[in-house]
């Protein structure tokens, strides 16, 4: 197959239409065959396409890839081993100060309420099972008779005491 024959890219159709605006900018097209030649150019399919576009002006309209039939288009691999390299270094860098500076913010706002422990012990106030138990206290004394309501009133107690020895001892100075 001729290489001519190969469908082209965006950038070869732009790398075209670079070239008919510097034609145009030098006066040797009028800007109605400017603006045909661009509608061409961006109808343009084949590189044989782009050359019609631009046979009768001087210099090679067309993307640089197909000056050279014979030879492929090789991409740079050092080049963007070195771009990659150079993004995982950036990502590595702003995922670090991500992370200082959610540590920065934490640390500044246990030391604004006072607090010396991680985020978790924010809580001050009884464990959220001890309000729940006392509901269910109520309840059993309503629907349950007095028998219920000594168990749940024991456990209750209980946990009240549990939770004020733990403040007391997770909260110390």
């Amino acid at each position: 197959m001729d290489r001519n024959d190969l469908r082209i890219g965006d950038a070869e159709r732009e790398h075209t239409m670079a070239a008919l605006r510097e034609h145009f900018a030098q006066g040797r097209l009028t800007h109605e065959e400017l603006d045909e030649r661009l509608d061409r150019t961006l109808a343009a399919k084949t590189a044989r396409d782009l050359d019609q576009v631009t046979a009768d002006l001087p210099g090679q309209g067309q993307a640089p890839v197909y000056d050279a039939p014979d030879r492929p288009h090789q991409w740079d691999r050092d080049a963007w081993r070195e771009a990659m390299a150079a993004q995982r270094q950036q990502m590595r860098s702003m995922r670090e100060a991500h992370r200082e500076m959610r540590h920065q913010q934490m640390h500044s706002m246990r030391e604004s309420r006072g607090h010396r422990g991680g985020p978790w012990r924010r809580h001050r106030g009884p464990h959220p099972l001890v309000p729940m138990l006392f509901v269910l206290m109520v309840l059993g004394l309503i629907f349950g008779g007095f028998g219920i309501f000594k168990v749940l009133l024991a456990v209750w107690l209980g946990s009240m005491l549990f939770s004020m020895v733990r403040r007391r001892f997770h909260y110390r100075d």
